[in-house]
């Protein structure tokens, strides 16, 4: 089968790769659409994934196409989105409930081969079968949607906050949709690319500048959300954050990166600054969302181009045009 493979650092290529082949309790699907993420620019660098090469893909869904003779929850012919989380439930951190914090944390498409290919592996217990009236090429956005539902889960917003979203690529998108769903009261963006505060603002946003200056709103915002990973960003937010208001880093940094804090103002003022680590008891959750229409797929999934263009596609991805690029391996 043909598939992207990433095999060295700054080098990614599609080439033909062995047919997966199921396990006991594993299934084989057929992929249909698997989006690209930030996750997948840091492996091209060098990052979180251990050994390269490496088929990367941890946003996909696709059709049921093989199944392993234990497998009895899903079928050939079933449409599944995949959590690409792998545990190893005997740490102490998965004993506790925290399995996106696993000592031994794995991923398809990070640390297995993932679902930028023909065909993807997975065990059955990742699997999320879908009603049938979802589109499997738009169902590539339930993963990145399960990362912002544990966002949420992290923040136990307040109704009534006001909320301000650094970054309106996908996962800053996908938080405004959550945050208008879950009592704000006022959404603002802030973005330097003015075609993605477009986006924004078609989606019903309160504000959106390129400069939280613009928004006037001196005392603050009761909930801040970094959705870059940039640093200037997220020193900005820090800043923008009203007294007992919170701070999220949601936003994938590059492991270099450094912000400072004023640890008198947290002390003084009560603020809370915390993180939100990928999917954790959310993808169900994510899956039903998206099934009952929480995203616009039209307007999220800006680019949809075939495997072969996969080194192009992360190229694109990494210039900041457009907003959630898939790769659709079936296609010519």
């Amino acid at each position: 089968m043909k598939a992207a493979v990433i095999e060295s650092v700054g080098t990614a290529v599609v080439a033909e790769v062995p047919d997966p082949t199921p396990g006991p309790r594993e299934v084989v699907v057929e992929v249909a659409a698997c989006g690209l993420c930030g996750t997948d620019l840091h492996i091209l660098q060098g990052e979180f994934a251990p050994t390269l090469p490496v088929v990367p893909g941890h946003e996909f869904a696709g059709e049921v196409v093989g199944i392993g003779r234990d497998v009895t929850e899903v079928a050939v012919g079933d449409q599944v989105a995949v959590d690409p989380s792998l545990y190893c439930y005997e740490c102490r951190f998965c004993r506790s409930g925290h399995n996106n914090l696993c000592e031994r944390w794995a991923a398809i498409g990070v640390t297995t081969a993932g679902g930028a290919a023909q065909y993807a592996l997975a065990p059955v217990a990742n699997c999320v079968k879908l009603p049938e009236h979802i589109r499997t090429e738009d169902a590539a956005l339930i993963e990145p949607l399960s990362c912002a539902v544990r966002g949420y889960d992290v923040l136990q917003s307040r109704l009534g906050a006001h909320v301000l979203i650094y970054g309106s690529g996908t996962m800053g998108l996908m938080m405004l949709e959550l945050a208008k769903r879950t009592g704000a009261a006022r959404v603002d963006v802030v973005d330097l690319n003015p075609a993605r505060l477009a986006t924004a603002r078609q989606l019903g946003v309160s504000g959106s500048a390129a400069n939280a200056d613009e928004l006037d709103r001196p005392q603050g915002w009761d909930v801040v959300v970094d959705a870059t990973g940039n640093a200037a960003a997220i020193q900005d937010g820090l800043d923008r954050v009203a007294k007992a208001g919170t701070f999220l880093q949601f936003g994938v940094a590059d492991y270099a990166t450094r912000v400072s804090i004023d640890p008198y103002k947290i002390y003084n003022q009560e603020i809370t600054i915390t993180g939100s680590m990928a999917v954790l008891h959310s993808f169900e959750r994510a899956a039903e969302l998206f099934a009952n229409g929480v995203l616009d797929p039209e307007v999220f999934i800006s680019d949809r181009l075939p495997l072969g263009r996969y080194p192009q596609a992360l190229d694109q991805f990494a210039s900041g045009t457009g907003r959630k690029i898939v790769v659709l391996p079936q296609a010519s």
